[in-house]
């Protein structure tokens, strides 16, 4: 069964660091476009960064410059790194994998990333 499994949530201070990681399971990465998205109580949920399977990286306007989103093939991992961190970065942070031939969408759980201050 295909899965997204995500790590590297958690509290940081403003203008700090955090790499996010989602590895995927039963899947080829190479076949997928990849993005993370991001949701916080209240608000619609936000695409932050997508990389499509010919490596055009795409960010939302509030997180360009600061974030970079990549992928490690060979691993089957994606991550997200996240530069100079604001209070408004503070959400919960999925990772999403779409196969670029079947429409196939898959979803990680979910990682917190919580920004102080």
């Amino acid at each position: 069964q295909v899965q997204l499994v995500e790590s590297g949530g958690g509290l940081v201070q403003a203008g700090g660091s955090l790499r996010l990681s989602c590895v995927g399971s039963q899947m080829n990465f190479n076949l997928y476009s990849i993005a993370w998205y991001r949701r916080t109580p209240g608000k619609e949920r936000e695409l932050v960064a997508s990389l499509s399977r010919s490596g055009s990286a795409v960010y939302a306007n509030s997180v360009k410059g600061r974030f970079t989103i990549s992928k490690d093939s060979a691993k089957n991992t994606m991550y997200l790194q996240m530069e100079s961190l604001k209070p408004e970065d503070t959400a919960d942070y999925y990772c999403n994998a779409v196969h670029a031939d079947y429409g196939f969408e898959h979803w990680g759980q979910g990682t917190q990333v919580t920004v102080h201050s």
